[in-house]
C-alpha cells in the first residue's frame, strides 16, 4: 500500500515545531481516511494561514481563472492566493504569516502543470526570507523511471515552463524541490515528509486507489496518461477537448475529417493507444458552440504509452493534412510569446521541422536528464 507524506505525519511531527505554520495546497491535499491536509494540521500544529495555487484550494477553478483571496469556511482561516492579479509569488506581507510552510499538492509530474511552478517560486520566496519549506510528498502518478521530450530553453522561460526540466520529468514534488533548490541555489531550508511503498516504476493504475482530479480540466487518470503530449495542441487552433467529457483526449476542429483523422493517426502504429473518429460541440474554450470533427483517443496499454510521442506525431499529423487551415495560436498579448513556444520549451516547432529528427533529439535530453536527476531520488 503506498502512503503518502500527509499519512506519515505522526513520524514527523518535529518538522513543525517551533512556529506558526502556512499550507500551500489544493483539493488533492487529502490522506487515506479522505481527511484534508488542513483537518490534519489543525490537530499537530499551530495552522495560521491557506495559500491557494493554480484552480484554487478547493480544486474549482478552471485554467488560467484568477485565484481570489478569501477566508476558508470550514476553518475561518485566511486563504491568500498565488495565482491572481497581485502576482504569483509570496509577498512580504504573505511572508509575515507563517514560521513554516508546508506544500501537499498532488502533481501530475509534468513540466507545463503550473503546481510545480509555485513550488519553485515557494522555494525562492522561502529561501529568500529564511522560511522553512516542508514538503508532504506524493507519487508522481506517470513514474519515476520514464522521461520524456526536451529540456525547457530558459529564453522560453513561463509559468507553464519554469525550470530547465523535460515534458515529463519523472520526480515526485519532494525530488524535484531537491534538484531545483540545489541546482537553482534558492538556499531554503527544505524537508522532505517522504512516501512510502512507491516503486519508481509504478504508475497511478497500479497503486489501487480513486482518482481525485487535482484541476477541472483532468478528471480521469488516462488524461493524465495523455496529457504531457495533448497538451501540446493548447498551442494550436485545433481544439484540445476543453469544453467537452474528455479534454486533452478529444481533439478537433471544423474543417477536420473525423474518419480520415483516425486512420491517419493510427497508421502510425504507436504503443499504448488507439483513435477513434469523434465529433463534439466544444462548451468553452476553442470553437464553443461549433461542431468539430476529430478523434478521441484511448489508452490502451499505459505502461507502453509515451505521450510526448503521441502529441508530436498529431502536430506533424495536422500541419501536413491541413497546410492551409492549421495554425499555431499567436502570441496572447504584444510583445509576447506563441503559446507553443512556452508549452514546448522552444521555438523548434515553429519552423521546419522532421519529424524523427525531433523525437531524437528529445530522447537525447531525456537521457541527459535522466543522468542529472539520479541523486536527487528519494525511492528506488
Amino acid at each position: 500500500m503506498v502512503k503518502c507524506g500527509v499519512d506519515r505525519l505522526n513520524s514527523y511531527k518535529h518538522f513543525f515545531s517551533g512556529g506558526r505554520v502556512g499550507l500551500l495546497t489544493s483539493i488533492t491535499g487529502r490522506n487515506q481516511k479522505n481527511e484534508s491536509t488542513i483537518q490534519v494540521l489543525t490537530k499537530i500544529c499551530k495552522l495560521t494561514v491557506l495559500f491557494g495555487p493554480e484552480h484554487g484550494v478547493r480544486g474549482d477553478l478552471g485554467a488560467g481563472d484568477e485565484v481570489e483571496n478569501t477566508t476558508d469556511p470550514a476553518t475561518g482561516l485566511p486563504v491568500y492566493s498565488l495565482y491572481g492579479g497581485a502576482g504569483k509569488h509570496f509577498s512580504s506581507q504573505h511572508l509575515e504569516t507563517f514560521d513554516i510552510l508546508v506544500y501537499d499538492i498532488q502533481d501530475i509530474g509534468v513540466r507545463y502543470y503550473t503546481f510545480l511552478s509555485t513550488l519553485r517560486n515557494a522555494l525562492e520566496d522561502c529561501g529568500r526570507a529564511g522560511k522553512k519549506l516542508v514538503i508532504l510528498d506524493r507519487p508522481n502518478p506517470l513514474g519515476g523511471d520514464i522521461v520524456e521530450g526536451g529540456i525547457l530553453n530558459m529564453d522560453y522561460n513561463s509559468f507553464v515552463g519554469c525550470y530547465p526540466l523535460p515534458s515529463r520529468y519523472g520526480l515526485t514534488s519532494g525530488e524535484a524541490a531537491r534538484l531545483m533548490n540545489e541546482e537553482g541555489n534558492y538556499g531554503c531550508e527544505l524537508e522532505v515528509v517522504p512516501c512510502d511503498g512507491w516503486k519508481r516504476n509504478s504508475l497511478f493504475s497500479d497503486w489501487g486507489t480513486v482518482w481525485l482530479p487535482p484541476s477541472l480540466g483532468l478528471p480521469s487518470f488516462e488524461t493524465v496518461l495523455l496529457y504531457p503530449g495533448t497538451c501540446l495542441i493548447e498551442g494550436t487552433n485545433f481544439s484540445e477537448g476543453r469544453g467537452t467529457t474528455a479534454p486533452f483526449r478529444m481533439i478537433g476542429a471544423p474543417f477536420a475529417d473525423a474518419e480520415e483523422l483516425a486512420a491517419e493517426f493510427n497508421r502510425a502504429g504507436l504503443e499504448g493507444v488507439v483513435a477513434t473518429p469523434s465529433w463534439f460541440n466544444p462548451t468553452a474554450s476553442k470553437h464553443m458552440g461549433v461542431q468539430c470533427a476529430g478523434i478521441l483517443l484511448h489508452v490502451t496499454e499505459p505502461h507502453k504509452l509515451r505521450p510526448v510521442s503521441v502529441g508530436v506525431t498529431l502536430l506533424d499529423i495536422l500541419r501536413c493534412r491541413y497546410p492551409g487551415q492549421f495554425a499555431f495560436l499567436p502570441p496572447s498579448k504584444e510583445g509576447g510569446r506563441p503559446f507553443i513556444t512556452l508549452l514546448s520549451g522552444s521555438d523548434v516547432l515553429l519552423g521546419d521541422w522532421d519529424k524523427e529528427t525531433l523525437l531524437e533529439n528529445y530522447r537525447q535530453d531525456s537521457t541527459e536528464f535522466m543522468k542529472r536527476k539520479e541523486r536527487f531520488h528519494l525511492y528506488d
